[in-house]
């Protein structure tokens, strides 16, 4: 599967509204029991507000016409007393469906973020961060907005509109019809606009996400702002994703608000037809007051909650849009599974194995083609060659952040695809170029998916430190292992990250270590005493580095130059320099 933002939305088939809002709700199945709590509560409740306008017909002509008020005030005392129990039973259900829809956003964002975790490298490359961001805070937000406040009023409304509308069909069915002709004409505009109102919602969330990119983008590069700057390029990228989102914005608002005047006009329109209607009955002897009185709030309950359906569907539409953007991260699933495990070859063969392996990033734009190589248990190989040529690319297969397009990749003479993910990392440390750290202290980083000495303190830490020969390393920090490190900040330099990251592998202690330019940023004393520590790393350890700097490389056993997606063995150290030299004149 190809991991791109433009395809990001056509990962699946789109589904029906009711297909949406069920696979949402599965997410929830463990609220069920509070669901039906809060379901009989708000039922309970529209049953109480729709006896209120029966009781209160029944009263006007039974007791009011003839003045007799003791009556009055006895169902006077009923109706209190069922307002304060519907006002009871409403609060308790907002309460219960408030912890419901946190709960709720709690275990989507949980989803989302570990279905995040198991998509691979490739992914991440191809999708901004802020879009991402976007869809696990905002997104998931407008879901767990209607969920908590609008799911429980959208069904009383419904529940509320349908007593009433059997109320009014049984109390005079000719009266009944022509007041409900109305909600007929809502229903056919309902069904013609949603799909257009749910569209401009999630136009306007795709904006909000390209906007947090652009944010998150431009403060992660602010040094590079201010070196150059270039205050003026930035500030234009965000003006344009602002007026993007603002013209988004504005059409997702006329889309959520286009209901409720149709509403409000039609209702008004079915309570006009009653009252006219009502009266042509009492003046016809065929109704009473007291029953036009019941009938016109049993009207005003029916359109009552059209009302608040308009502002609820609108809810709801924003949420469904939600719930597309975020189900479709949901949906992906990794391109780098584990296979079942494959036969074991011979324990003498090489270490690591490419087989006519082909790779390119995008379908139809090769960058390897047809590598075969043999690395060999315990030696030291070099990766040269000119910018843009392979080489990482070569290393990141080895480590499987990517699978081959075709070919295989052997490790410890299985395929690497059989490895799980715990397994593979165990065996494979890899020092990326530019490395990242998590806030914290040195510690904290250095032992960074490294349960076998999570548990250590300081000090038995400093003593494993020692016997894998990084004692100096830590030297170099002022507080050693309690030293301040913040992912993006300056607190240590970027050399001092890469001796983190350096001692991080090494302590995993890996049957490959690959070093993808990790010296490029430290002085040429520190490089001296990363060589010394790879050179006394155990005598089975295969050492895979990536360098532009020749010194680097000039004890390598063996020199591999990587250029135009072939790579050739360099019969020598000066073999392996002229074929640089005359690859860069090449490129």
């Amino acid at each position: 599967m190809n991991y791109n933002l433009n395809q990001l939305g056509q990962q699946r088939p789109k589904t029906s509204t009711l297909a949406a809002l069920k696979s949402l709700l599965q997410l929830i199945s463990h609220e069920r029991r509070n669901l039906l709590i809060a379901l009989v509560a708000i039922l309970l409740n529209s049953t109480l507000n729709l006896l209120g306008p029966y009781l209160i017909g029944h009263t006007i002509d039974t007791y009011v016409v003839h003045k007799q008020y003791h009556g009055v005030l006895v169902f006077a005392g009923i109706l209190l007393s069922m307002y304060l129990v519907a006002l009871f039973t409403s609060y308790f259900q907002t309460k219960l469906m408030g912890g419901v829809g946190q709960r709720m956003l709690f275990t989507l964002r949980n989803e989302v973020f570990q279905k995040l975790q198991v998509l691979p490298v490739g992914f991440f490359n191809a999708n901004k961060a802020g879009d991402l961001i976007s869809r696990v805070n905002n997104d998931t937000d407008k879901i767990n907005s209607f969920f908590s406040q609008s799911l429980m009023q959208f069904i009383g409304s419904i529940a509320t509109m349908t007593g009433a509308g059997i109320f009014l069909l049984v109390i005079n069915i000719r009266l009944g019809v022509a007041a409900l002709v109305p909600a007929v004409l809502i229903v056919l505009f309902t069904r013609i606009v949603s799909p257009w109102v749910k569209k401009k919602n999630a136009v306007n969330m795709s904006s909000v996400g390209g906007m947090s990119a652009e944010i998150q983008e431009s403060l992660g590069n602010f040094k590079v702002i201010i070196a150059f700057n270039r205050r003026d390029y930035f500030r234009q990228r965000f003006q344009t994703a602002n007026q993007q989102n603002y013209t988004t914005a504005k059409g997702a608002g006329l889309a959520n608000n286009i209901f409720v005047p149709v509403y409000s006009m039609l209702s008004s329109m079915a309570q006009l037809t009653v009252l006219l209607y009502g009266i042509y009955l009492i003046a016809h002897q065929e109704f009473s007051v007291g029953l036009l009185v019941s009938y016109l709030a049993y009207a005003t309950n029916f359109y009552n909650p059209l009302r608040q359906l308009a502002a609820l569907w609108t809810s709801f539409q924003v949420a469904m849009a939600g719930w597309d953007r975020v189900s479709v991260i949901l949906s992906l699933d990794t391109n780098l599974p584990v296979m079942e495990t494959a036969e074991e070859v011979s324990a003498a063969g090489p270490l690591i194995e490419l087989k006519n392996v082909h790779f390119g990033y995008l379908p139809g734009k090769e960058i390897l083609h047809n590598i075969s190589l043999q690395l060999q248990r315990g030696k030291t190989y070099a990766f040269v060659g000119p910018t843009g040529g392979g080489k990482t690319t070569t290393a990141s297969l080895i480590a499987r952040l990517y699978d081959p397009v075709s070919g295989t990749v052997l490790l410890d003479g299985k395929d690497i695809r059989s490895y799980t993910a715990t397994e593979r990392t165990k065996k494979v440390g890899f020092i990326l170029q530019e490395p990242f750290l998590f806030t914290g202290t040195v510690k904290e980083n250095i032992l960074y998916g490294n349960e076998q000495y999570a548990a250590y303190r300081n000090e038995a830490l400093e003593e494993v430190i020692k016997n894998a020969n990084l004692q100096s390393l830590l030297t170099i920090f002022e507080n050693g292992l309690e030293t301040k490190v913040t992912s993006g900040g300056d607190s240590i330099s970027l050399g001092q990250k890469q001796l983190i990251a350096f001692m991080r592998a090494v302590l995993r202690n890996p049957d490959v270590l690959i070093l993808d330019e990790a010296t490029a940023n430290i002085d040429t004393v520190t490089e001296q005493l990363l060589e010394d520590i790879l050179n006394k790393l155990p005598a089975t350890t295969t050492r895979i580095i990536i360098a532009h700097r020749l010194n680097t490389i000039e004890n390598a056993d063996e020199i591999y130059f990587v250029n135009s997606g072939e790579v050739t063995r360099a019969g020598s150290f000066e073999d392996a320099v002229d074929k640089l030299l005359k690859g860069k004149r090449v490129s």
